[in-house]
């Protein structure tokens, strides 16, 4: 780089185009320089100890600044540095930011965008963690995450040319539901319904009803329940959903029984599959990530960026490393899951040829039969809160109230009306859009070292989203 005031240590990205660097001082631009930032604009809303990845809308919209930047006349012939302070947790996000747009825009892979990010002296990141309570005990990099969105990519889980940037922000606030897509048209994460919709403590609560008209406009046919009974599971099947209950306990794990009964009914089921908890994100988190893990092979930690970025705040503590513990096996029942379908579309493919000459004498006796798996209901009287009532999901959720309903305080809340039965908005975004669904060795430790250690430490897997 030329100029003389252009920082030392900065990153190219697109040569004599697109740089990016760390700076411990707002700095001017030149003649030949244009400098940004969005340290201060894209700002993670945290849980607790947790601070990361930024979600998927702040992500397109990272996306869509830079890509005007670069097509600006007026900075045509300027380089472009996108920079950030020295504040790990900002820089980290940044970092994240400039490497999702090399995946998805520069075509780089998530290994190559990373090792730009780490040459020069941007040396290390901090790692990413939960939002539980306590300690860390999983890190997730950087790293991880460019994975994770080259993952989503390939599989056609977004799409920045349709993405609606604004249904998504409407719907993940609470008054408005509290809900996102993790894959569009199959899998929906939720926060729990109550039995009316009200507004307690600042809060909004939705019945199951709010959901009824969006759930039937995006295809939703089964709602499944991962926490304890709050409100009647017939007020879904009455308006003609299915609805399951497979409760295990807050911020626990689920037994295989209990992820074996998920998996077959996501697979079973005719439609979108809605799944909730108490906060919809440590328990519902960990039985989607069961899922990508068998049907995207996603790995783990894949998976958990993946949801993350969707749904910020999902899979805490135990659930991290029980995922690591549970790849291994879902990638095999994937395998073999796909093997069986394929063998069963042969066997119906000649059938269906055997079958032609008799098409028209025997159409009086074609029958469908369709074996449907009822979940039963887990035991869930045994188990207690916690010495003040609460539980994790609604501590979570408590902050995620906090968070986004000031307007609450004032009587004013967007999106929603309590008394009304449905979640709407004044313009009703457009439908999100649909998709096509398309063993590396197992990390033994997640050490809380920088992600450059990771890079070097572990090979890189191939490249092919609770309370």
């Amino acid at each position: 780089m030329a100029d003389d005031n252009d920082p030392l240590g900065a990153t190219e990205f697109i040569k004599e185009r697109l740089y990016f660097a760390t700076l411990r001082s707002k700095p001017k631009s030149t003649p030949n320089t244009h400098y940004f930032t969005t340290d201060e604009e894209y700002v993670y809303e945290n849980f607790y100890a947790d601070f990361g990845p930024l979600n998927l809308a702040m992500l397109h919209r990272f996306c869509c600044k830079l890509n005007k930047k670069l097509k600006s006349f007026t900075l045509s012939r300027k380089r472009v540095i996108y920079y950030t302070s020295y504040d790990q947790r900002k820089r980290a996000n940044s970092a994240f930011l400039i490497g999702a747009y090399a995946v998805i825009y520069l075509k780089r892979t998530p290994e190559e965008a990373y090792r730009t990010l780490i040459s020069g002296t941007n040396v290390s990141y901090l790692s990413f963690r939960d939002a539980a309570f306590g300690n860390c005990t999983y890190n997730l990099s950087i790293l991880d995450c460019l994975q994770g969105i080259r993952k989503a990519l390939q599989h056609g889980f977004f799409n920045f040319e349709t993405f609606e940037v604004e249904e998504y922000e409407h719907y993940e606030r609470v008054e408005n539901g509290d809900f996102n897509w993790i894959v569009p048209g199959k899998l929906l994460a939720f926060s729990g319904p109550h039995p009316k919709s009200k507004i307690e403590n600042g809060y909004p609560l939705h019945a199951p009803e709010a959901y009824f008209p969006y759930f039937r406009q995006h295809s939703v046919t089964d709602v499944v329940r991962l926490n304890r009974k709050i409100y009647e599971g017939r007020r879904f099947t009455d308006a003609g959903f299915e609805h399951h209950d497979l409760f295990f306990v807050d911020g626990s794990t689920p037994s295989d029984l209990i992820m074996r009964r998920f998996l077959h009914i996501c697979e079973s089921s005719e439609g979108a599959v809605a799944v909730h908890c108490k906060a919809g994100l440590g328990r519902t988190g960990t039985l989607i990530a069961c899922y990508l893990m068998k049907h995207y092979r996603f790995t783990a930690a894949e998976a958990i960026s993946w949801i993350r970025i969707c749904r910020p705040g999902s899979i805490i503590g135990p659930q991290q490393n029980f995922l690591e513990e549970k790849q291994h096996s879902m990638w095999v029942q994937g395998d073999m899951y796909r093997s069986k379908q394929r063998q069963q579309q042969q066997r119906q493919n000649r059938q269906q040829e055997r079958d032609m000459v008799h098409l028209i004498s025997s159409m009086d006796d074609v029958s469908i039969n369709t074996n449907v798996f009822k979940s039963q209901s887990m035991d869930e009287n045994d188990f207690r809160l916690d010495s003040v009532g609460l539980t994790q999901g609604d501590k979570l959720r408590a902050v995620k109230a906090r968070r986004h309903s000031r307007s609450a305080t004032t009587g004013a809340l967007s999106g929603i009306n309590p008394a009304q039965r449905s979640i709407s908005s004044s313009n009703p975004p457009k439908a999100p859009p649909a998709f096509t669904p398309t063993s590396p060795p197992r990390r033994l430790t997640r050490s809380p070292s920088s992600s450059t250690g990771n890079l070097k430490k572990r090979p890189a897997t191939s490249l092919v989203t609770a309370m």
